[in-house]
C-alpha cells in the first residue's frame, strides 16, 4: 500500500489483520463443526457477545450443553479489531428509550453499564486473562469553540440520564497535552484493553467450563422452533439443533438469510503506530493511558497501548453498497491518511513514529441507534447486538441479561429498557447507501467549517446531516 504523506514502517502490515491479533501471535488451532449435533443452547458468533453469553450460562448452569459457532476465528470480527476501550457510555439513544420506558429505566441501564466496566475487570482477573487492562477513565477532548460548546452541553444533559458529577465532569486536560485543545471532560467509567487478548482469554475461559467452540463454521440460516422440530442453526458442515439459538453476529448480521436490513454493517478503520520514542511521550504526557475521544462529528478515538504505540480509529469508508462486508479487513488508503493527519494534528510529537499497520472492523448499527437484547421462548430464538462503538462493555451486560432470560430469572437486568426492543429496519437500497454517504460527507464538511470558525455554534451542515440520518 502506498499512502502519500504517511510514513509507513518498513514492516508495515496492509493485510487487514488487526494489530491486536498480530501482537498475540498465532491462535491455538481450533476445530470445525464435525457434523450435525444437538445442544441446549447454540450461540452464533464467537465475538464478545457470544462468548460472554456462553461463559455466563455455563457458570450459572454447568449441566447445559452450550455450543458456539463462528464463521472465522474468535475475535476476528469487531470484538478483536476495535479501538480497545471499555466504556460506560450508553450505546442507545436515551431519548428514544425514555419515550417508551421512562427516564428512570434509562438511568437504570446507564448505571448498569457503569458497573459492567468493573465486572469485566473482575472476570479478567478471576480467569487470569492478561489483556493490558488499565482502568484510568475516559477523556473527551474539544479542539475548537463549537466542539467545546457541544461538550459542555453533553455534560449538562448527561445529568438527565444518570451521570452525576463524579461520573462525568469538565476537565483541565492536565493529563495529556493535546495540541489546540479548547477543553475536555473526564469520566472514571472506562479502561484501556487489548481487545483481541480479552476475546482470546474469554474463549479459553469458556472452553475451560465446557463450552464447545467451533470455528470456520459459517451459519447460513437460523430456523425457529416449530411443532415438529427444535430451533436450529444450519451450516455447511451440519445443523445444530437446540432448545435455544442465540444470534450474536453484530456487523455480520446482514449476511444471514432474512436479516439483510436489520443492522447496518458499518466499517470502522484503524491504524497503529510504531512505538513512540521517550522524548515524544515526555511531550505528550498521557501517563494514565486513558482512552481518548475527540468530539468532532466524524471524530477519532485513540489509545496509548501498553507497548508505547498509539492506535487511532475512525470512520473511513463507512459503508459498502448493498450491506456488503469485506472479509479482507484491509483499510482504504484514504482512511489511513486521514487517521494519520488526525493523530499528528492532536499530537505533533507522534510524527517521530510511523504507521505499523492498518485494518478495518465491522460494527452492527441499528436504524434507531438502540441496541436490543431479545429472547422468544416460543420460537427458541434470541439475539443481542447493535452496540456500535460501545460493544466491549455493552456485550457483557447483554450476555448477563440473556443468561437471565434463558434461565427465566426475573432480575434487574431483564427489566432494562433495551430488553425486547424492536428495531426499525433500514431503508432498501439505494436509499441507505445514498443517505449514509451524504450524511458522512456533511459531517466531514461540518468539521471543516467548525475548525475554521471562532463561533461556538454547531455548523448547520451537521444539523442537516442529523436530519438526513435521523441521528
Amino acid at each position: 500500500m502506498d499512502v502519500p504523506g504517511v510514513p509507513l514502517a518498513p514492516d508495515f502490515d496492509a493485510g487487514g489483520t488487526p494489530y491486536w491479533l498480530r501482537a498475540l501471535g498465532d491462535a491455538p488451532p481450533g476445530r470445525r463443526l464435525p457434523g450435525p449435533m444437538t445442544a441446549d443452547v447454540c450461540v452464533v458468533g464467537a465475538g464478545c457477545t457470544g462468548l460472554w453469553t456462553a461463559y455466563y450460562l455455563k457458570r450459572a448452569d454447568p449441566g447445559l450443553r452450550v455450543v458456539v459457532l463462528e464463521r472465522g476465528t474468535p475475535g476476528r470480527g469487531a470484538s478483536g479489531a476495535g479501538g480497545g476501550r471499555l466504556s460506560g457510555e450508553s450505546p442507545a439513544s436515551c431519548a428514544r428509550l425514555a419515550r417508551r420506558h421512562g427516564r428512570f429505566a434509562v438511568i437504570a441501564l446507564q448505571r448498569a453499564l457503569f458497573e459492567t466496566v468493573d465486572e469485566i475487570v473482575r472476570v479478567a482477573v478471576h480467569e487470569g486473562v492478561d489483556a493490558d487492562l488499565l482502568k484510568s477513565g475516559l477523556l473527551y477532548v474539544a479542539r475548537n469553540p463549537a466542539q467545546l460548546a457541544r461538550l459542555e452541553t453533553h455534560v449538562r444533559l448527561s445529568r438527565t440520564w444518570g451521570w452525576a458529577e463524579r461520573d462525568l465532569h469538565l476537565d483541565t486536560l492536565a493529563r495529556v497535552n493535546v495540541a489546540g485543545a479548547a477543553g475536555a471532560a473526564w469520566s472514571p467509567h472506562g479502561a484501556r484493553v487489548q481487545p483481541a487478548a480479552l476475546v482470546r482469554g474469554l474463549a479459553r475461559a469458556a472452553a475451560g467450563l465446557g463450552v464447545e467452540i467451533y470455528d470456520h463454521t459459517p451459519v447460513l440460516r437460523i430456523r425457529p422452533r416449530s411443532s415438529v422440530s427444535p430451533a436450529a442453526a444450519a451450516t455447511p458442515h451440519g445443523t445444530v439443533a437446540a432448545e435455544y439459538v442465540i444470534r450474536a453476529t453484530e456487523g455480520f448480521t446482514a449476511a444471514l438469510e432474512g436479516h439483510h436490513r436489520d443492522w447496518l454493517p458499518m466499517t470502522d478503520s484503524m491504524i497503529v503506530t510504531t512505538p513512540l520514542p521517550d522524548a515524544a511521550w515526555a511531550e505528550i504526557g498521557w501517563e494514565g493511558a486513558e482512552p481518548l475521544t475527540d468530539v468532532a462529528h466524524a471524530g477519532v478515538r485513540l489509545q496509548r497501548t501498553a507497548d508505547g504505540r498509539v492506535a487511532v480509529g475512525g470512520r473511513g469508508r463507512p459503508y459498502r453498497y448493498g450491506s456488503r462486508v469485506a472479509d479482507s479487513g484491509r483499510a482504504d488508503p484514504g482512511a489511513v491518511a486521514a487517521l494519520w493527519r488526525a493523530l499528528v494534528a492532536m499530537f505533533p510529537a507522534a510524527s517521530a513514529a510511523s504507521v505499523a499497520g492498518a485494518w478495518t472492523g465491522v460494527l452492527g448499527v441499528p436504524r434507531d441507534r438502540c441496541p436490543s437484547v431479545t429472547l422468544d421462548h416460543r420460537t427458541g430464538l434470541g439475539h443481542a447486538g447493535g452496540f456500535s462503538l460501545s460493544g466491549l462493555t455493552a456485550s457483557n451486560l447483554a450476555a448477563r441479561t440473556l443468561r437471565d432470560l434463558l434461565l427465566e430469572r426475573d432480575s434487574t437486568l431483564t427489566a432494562l429498557p433495551w430488553v425486547h426492543w424492536r428495531n426499525r429496519r433500514w431503508e432498501p437500497e439505494p436509499l441507505r447507501w445514498l443517505g449514509i454517504r451524504a450524511g458522512y460527507a456533511l459531517y466531514r464538511a461540518a468539521d471543516a467549517h467548525e475548525r475554521s470558525s471562532a463561533s461556538p455554534k454547531t455548523s448547520p451542515l451537521a444539523r442537516a446531516a442529523a436530519v438526513l440520518t435521523r441521528r
